[in-house]
């Protein structure tokens, strides 16, 4: 039996699409071995958000090459969409294939196999308008499905490289999401996540069909418990989506809104398309729709130009709106992006510091966000993950809040629906205590 192992490096999109790749090369009949192993096939799934993604993305195309010489070594992902030439310079490098025409997978290694050829299969993603269907029946690790509806950014925004790796937006269609959506809750998930490049832009390239259309048609999906969105713009939470947040019961009370900045002239800089008084208004909009809602966010620190007045504006902004988690970055320069080019780079010590107060202010709304929650009783889905399955007869999990839950429970209780009363709030992993295990008919709900 032939054997292919995987490295994935980058974003959850990225796992998704190697999952979706692997699925392929299983129908073909190969098993899977892990990447320190000796495998007939390596793919590589590369990531070009930082110039650090570049240089790590090579050095594992290095690793697999050393690893088995006689190994058919291939490449997809950002990297190689937008540099596949510095791929195919890398001895040992055997196909490389960006982030479309990944169907061909197979028939590319087949052919490789036949001639040993070096193949560069990458062509402009620019001009591709549709969308690849990529699907995924099952995923090892997680009690949660996550399912891709979307492809690709529309944006430009200064500090990424994304739309020239990934091209313009472009939508799933709906029919095959529900079909897919179907099939994941038959398999037994009880939470969908819609996952997407940006996730929020679903329908910016269909007929009179939006997100919020798509929500109200998984809502309608027997037998699915939870809908979650990876991650959305403010802007694109507009009166259609605040109605689905109220009418629907299967929404689940957190959203991921990226805000980046908390100051008018970096979010200029950054050629986001809000004010902080826009993002402000459209978070109080979601917050009177549904109260108790978990915003999480992503704020990147020492952008070109932030000195430390607008830092300062910037941490009272944030601190104000009240995350209940942030995920801090530090700018970080992406050759062939405008911000590169921009005067005014913001020294690592201080991009640091800044971080590190950042990450302070995090924990500590993190905290505050889960004591609100104390005494009172969530729905818990727990993880099939390694943690979870500790000796000590306890099990983790995920509210619909997005409040991770650590309580006593057994194994049979993994991905099903646990009502469990939090008794004690903490940043990071709160305790609780089981109240009931939920029928695995989710009616019990509506």
């Amino acid at each position: 039996m032939p054997s292919v192992a995987f490295y994935t490096l980058g974003c959850k999109v990225n796992f998704y699409d190697t999952e979706a790749i692997w699925q392929m090369f299983k129908n073909e009949g190969y098993e899977q071995v892990d990447f320190e192993q000796t495998a007939d096939v390596y793919l590589i799934n590369t990531c070009t958000v930082t110039n650090t993604g570049d240089k790590k993305s090579r050095q594992i195309i290095r690793r697999a090459v050393r690893r088995n010489p006689n190994a058919i070594i291939a490449v997809t992902g950002c990297y190689a969409q937008t540099s596949p030439a510095e791929i195919m310079d890398i001895p040992g490098v055997d196909l490389v294939i960006g982030n479309q025409d990944r169907e061909k997978i197979i028939p590319y290694v087949n052919q490789i196999r036949a001639q040993r050829e070096p193949i560069n299969a990458v062509r402009n993603i620019m001009k591709t308008r549709e969308f690849e269907e990529l699907d995924v029946p099952s995923f090892a690790d997680h009690t949660r499905a996550f399912l891709k509806i979307q492809e690709g950014c529309n944006n430009f925004c200064t500090f990424c490289i994304i739309p020239w790796a990934r091209g313009l937006s472009r939508s799933r269609d709906p029919q095959s999401v529900v079909n897919q959506a179907r099939q994941l809750v038959a398999a037994g998930y009880n939470e969908i996540v819609l996952t997407g490049i940006h996730t929020g832009g679903y329908g910016d390239d269909l007929e009179d069909y939006k997100l919020p259309d798509l929500l109200w048609d998984l809502d309608k999906i027997e037998g699915l418990g939870r809908i979650r969105i990876s991650s959305i713009e403010a802007s694109q939470i507009d009166e259609r989506m605040l109605e689905v947040l109220e009418g629907s019961e299967k929404m689940c009370r957190h959203f991921h809104i990226p805000i980046q900045a908390g100051n008018d002239d970096v979010l200029k800089r950054m050629r986001r398309k809000y004010t902080v008084a826009e993002f402000e208004q459209k978070i109080k909009r979601i917050r009177e729709f549904m109260p108790d809602v978990a915003i999480t966010t992503d704020v990147i620190v020492g952008f070109p130009g932030e000195t430390e007045e607008m830092f300062r504006d910037g941490y009272e902004t944030l601190k104000r709106i009240g995350f209940s988690e942030m995920h801090v970055f530090p700018y970080s320069t992406r050759t062939g992006t405008p911000a590169a080019k921009m005067e005014d780079q913001v020294d690592e010590e201080i991009k640091h510091a800044r971080v590190q107060e950042l990450i302070e202010l995090s924990e500590t709304m993190q905290l505050a966000y889960a004591e609100n929650f104390t005494g009172q009783v969530l729905d818990v889905i727990p993880e099939r993950d390694l943690e979870a399955l500790a000796a000590d007869g306890h099990l983790t999990g995920f509210a619909d809040n997005y409040l991770q839950i650590r309580f006593p429970g057994s194994q049979d209780m993994i991905g099903k629906l646990c009502r469990v009363k939090l008794t004690k709030a903490d940043a990071n992993t709160s305790e609780g205590v089981l109240v009931r295990v939920l029928d695995d008919s989710i009616q019990a709900l509506a």
